[in-house]
């Protein structure tokens, strides 16, 4: 785990440790952090994106290098605030096994646990108040104006890195049925088909970094 700020570090701890899991490493400082990987070969790793010196992306940059040498970790990256150029960012450049969540959210242990779970899993998990935030009603150019209320409900769902049985339940319809909408989604936003890619990762970072357009936000149709 990487975390300057001692109160935060100890909290996250116990909370990891109440359910079960073993810190083998709680760090301040990124290279303290990469010697720490490379050592333990952990599951997952936990990391701030703010970091000393400078309080911008390292621990953000940090992640990226430990997906980079190690794919298969599962990286959860924390922040104070709703940072939406960073998650995307970390989205577009790491296919999978990766989560960003806003501090308060992962002292719930229920919660915490669900996302190491998911990350180490293979899949993306992103803060519910981010993606609110950017799936906030508004007008987008083609062919992202071609979804339909449903698709977008879908697109939620995979944004947040839930599978189709989790986006079926939450949706009250079949897994079949978000399969079905999802292979629309691909289509319509010209995600092909391609093993070197996350399709689902592609399709969500595509709508979500859309620009809304400057006569005005409306609804998607």
């Amino acid at each position: 785990m990487l975390e300057d700020h001692l109160l935060t570090r100890e909290g996250i701890v116990r909370t990891l440790e109440h359910v079960g899991v073993e810190v083998v490493a709680a760090v301040t400082e990124v290279p303290a952090f990469l010697r720490a990987v490379a050592l333990e070969a952990p599951d997952a790793v936990v990391a701030d994106v703010r970091l000393p010196p400078t309080f911008t992306d390292e621990g953000l940059r940090a992640v990226k290098d430990v997906k980079r040498l190690y794919p298969g970790v599962g990286a959860l990256v924390l922040s104070q605030y709703v940072e939406a150029e960073f998650a995307m960012g970390l989205l577009e450049q790491v296919s999978g096994g990766v989560g960003y969540l806003l501090k308060d959210r992962v002292l719930d242990p229920e919660t915490l646990m669900d996302s190491l779970r998911r990350v180490v899993a293979g899949q993306c998990v992103l803060d519910p108040s981010l993606v609110a935030d950017l799936l906030r009603p508004r007008r987008v150019p083609e062919p992202l104006a071609t979804l339909t209320e449903r698709e977008v409900e879908v697109l939620q769902g995979i944004a947040e890195g839930f599978t189709n049985s989790a986006i079926g339940q939450r949706l009250f319809i079949s897994e079949r049925t978000v399969e079905v909408h999802a292979q629309r989604i691909f289509a319509k936003l010209g995600v092909t088909e391609d093993p070197q890619v996350n399709r689902r990762v592609l399709a969500a970072v595509k709508y979500l970094l859309a620009p809304p357009w400057p006569d005005g936000p409306s609804s998607p149709r």
